[in-house]
């Protein structure tokens, strides 16, 4: 399948998190995406870095506010003290509920609070090239499946499915799927279908489309009751105005089967034919994987294969954004085995 890899991903390295609370080495690294390179190289996939500029994209996806913040981010934050440097910013205060957040404070710990839904989305000095670098991918992408493509991956991280139109969160700071969506209506698709299969719902993305009946989307997820992020996910939350009924929750209890999840694949997928969407972008999270340390679905690789071919057999033009999976050693298996899977049921 035709990739298109981040060539700068590995400036955003972080070194350690908030984890529940607690300061723990990231789970989010660059060894990611270097587990899943080697393994599409070794199965002869071709790869490409971005040629397109998800300039106009971003514009319409994100804030200018919160792009500009992400752009000077880092800068900003070794002007308070050179010594910063060596030190990662996390934020400390959050604008919830009856607080503002029309006004951009001063101080840069509660600017990073403004523009941050959790403490567990670390700056590195690289990350706004990493994620920008990113969103380039997703638009290249996108661009290669609208020119005739039956379907592109777009292989980045930092991840991208829970950064909102002004804020980051969960690993995220820039919405690849989005951006992906967004640049194929630009390219006149009628209606885009993102399914979001990561093991945590894709709350960013939700947010950005859920009053619009141009992009449905779908996510198979965590039940947020006891899940990250906990806030957004639930099955009630259908889309309102224009995006009334664009939008289908399915979340699944902690410890859920691969026959529970593939019951909800198959609504999701039926969901998408529903709304006759003309293009498919998937938030390829794996994560559910049954040896993934921060999460609790079982998937195997056999069945990631079987995702592949089910989503092959929904006809559409598809782009495949990386987002998380956390046992990175087997990432690039299980990456392998969907575009298999993809790509056996296509031929045949």
């Amino acid at each position: 399948m035709l990739t298109f890899h981040n060539p700068m991903h590995h400036l955003h390295a972080p070194v350690h998190e908030f984890f529940r609370g607690e300061k723990v080495a990231c789970f989010e690294t660059p060894a990611r995406a270097e587990f899943v390179l080697a393994a599409l190289q070794a199965g002869g996939h071709e790869l490409r870095e971005p040629d397109q500029d998800a300039a106009s994209a971003l514009a319409q996806i994100h804030s200018e506010r919160y792009l500009d913040f992400l752009r000077t981010a880092w800068p900003q934050w070794i002007a308070l003290d050179p010594q910063n440097e060596q030190r990662q910013p996390f934020p400390s205060v959050w604008p919830v509920r009856s607080l503002r957040s029309d006004i951009e404070p001063e101080n840069f710990v509660a600017r990073l609070g403004l523009y941050s839904m959790d403490n567990g989305s670390p700056l590195a000095s690289g990350t706004w090239a990493a994620a920008r670098a990113g969103a380039d991918a997703a638009a290249s992408a996108a661009h290669s499946v609208m020119a005739g493509a039956r379907a592109a991956f777009c292989l980045s991280r930092p991840p991208g499915h829970h950064a909102g139109h002004d804020f980051m969160g969960g690993y995220c700071f820039i919405n690849n799927a989005a951006i992906a969506a967004q640049t194929m209506r630009n390219l006149e698709a009628d209606r885009v279908a993102v399914l979001d299969v990561d093991y945590h719902h894709g709350n960013g993305t939700q947010s950005i489309f859920y009053e619009r009946d141009d992009v449905f989307f779908a996510s198979i997820h965590g039940d947020p009751l006891t899940e990250y992020p906990f806030y957004l996910g639930y099955a009630d939350e259908t889309g309102v105005g224009d995006g009334a009924g664009y939008n289908l929750n399915l979340p699944l209890p902690a410890g859920s089967d691969a026959a529970a999840w593939f019951a909800a694949l198959e609504r999701a997928c039926k969901a998408i034919g529903y709304v006759h969407a003309d293009a498919l972008v998937v938030s390829l999270g794996l994560d559910t994987f049954e040896g993934d340390p921060i999460s609790q679905f079982s998937l195997t690789a056999g069945d990631f294969d079987r995702l592949g071919a089910r989503l092959a057999a929904l006809g559409l033009p598809t782009v495949f954004v990386l987002e998380g999976g956390y046992a990175a050693a087997e990432l690039g298996d299980n990456a392998q085995q969907v575009l298999h899977g993809f790509e056996r049921r296509h031929v045949a």
